[in-house]
């Protein structure tokens, strides 16, 4: 039985994506690991399903609003797919507590990045050139983390598209969502079978409930962020960031790796 809190949470997922074209997993693997209670391994992988699901929605929308750059989901993408299947290979050879600490980790330098920068900076590795070698590069660390710890990635595919690809903010987020879908998916598929050799059973129920509730969101999120400054609402994500990222190390160090 899925409480109002995780309905809550899945909402929440939605909102997110919609209001910044990043950050759903980021929500995800908490809410399914403490609302839902789901194990670690198995939230990581339903988080690529449920991310995946709601990022392709809102892909097909900025589709047909001409807010997708086919150039750089192609660029961007493909070796992001890749690399996401090398991560979660990568992945099964550590325990899911493992997974989690790193994905922590991952949380508190995103908020460090958010936190010092204005809403479409990046750091100044990433400023080098436009060419398609630095997307196809910045696709394949993208793809990486997305395998290993279950995030899409968005909050680091976004300024790479605005920057390298010189796209439009809009069309960037836009972009950024159908190669998130692009990501989560190849992750998923390879989580899947990870999971079947060790004889974990996902839960198709909550997937397909969270990527519906999570959709509604979306929708709501993207009519919401024209009314709320970029700048504004990316410190108070990132301040979220860094008290999820705190809360789960706590928790795993706590109990013990």
């Amino acid at each position: 039985m899925v409480s109002m809190a995780a309905w809550l949470g899945a909402l929440t997922i939605g909102l997110v994506i919609g209001l910044m074209g990043s950050g759903g997993s980021i929500v995800t693997v908490p809410v399914l690991v403490y609302l839902v209670d789901r194990p670690d391994k198995i939230a990581i992988a339903e988080s690529l399903a449920i991310v995946g699901g709601i990022a392709f929605i809102g892909g097909v929308m900025a589709a047909i609003n001409r807010r997708v750059h086919a150039r750089s989901v192609v660029l961007f993408g493909v070796p992001g797919i890749a690399a996401t299947y090398g991560g979660a290979w990568l992945a099964s050879f550590v325990s899911g507590a493992t997974q989690l600490v790193v994905f922590a980790v991952v949380l508190l330098l995103a908020a460090w990045f958010m936190l010092r920068r204005r809403a479409v900076e990046t750091p100044a590795w990433m400023e080098q050139t436009d060419s398609a070698l630095s997307l196809g590069t910045q696709g394949s660390a993208v793809g990486v983390v997305t395998g290993f710890v279950g995030v899409g990635g968005g909050f680091l595919i976004v300024p790479a598209l605005v920057l390298l690809g010189r796209l439009p903010m809009p069309v960037a987020v836009g972009t950024s969502l159908c190669i998130i879908a692009l990501n989560s998916f190849a992750g998923f598929w390879k989580y899947h079978q990870v999971l079947e050799d060790a004889g974990l059973r996902l839960d198709w129920y909550v997937i397909r409930s969270f990527i519906i509730v999570g959709a509604i969101g979306s929708v709501g999120g993207s009519l919401i962020s024209s009314h709320i400054p970029q700048a504004r609402l990316q410190r108070a994500f990132a301040v979220f960031l860094a008290v999820m990222g705190v809360f789960i190390l706590w928790q795993k160090l706590r109990r013990g790796l």
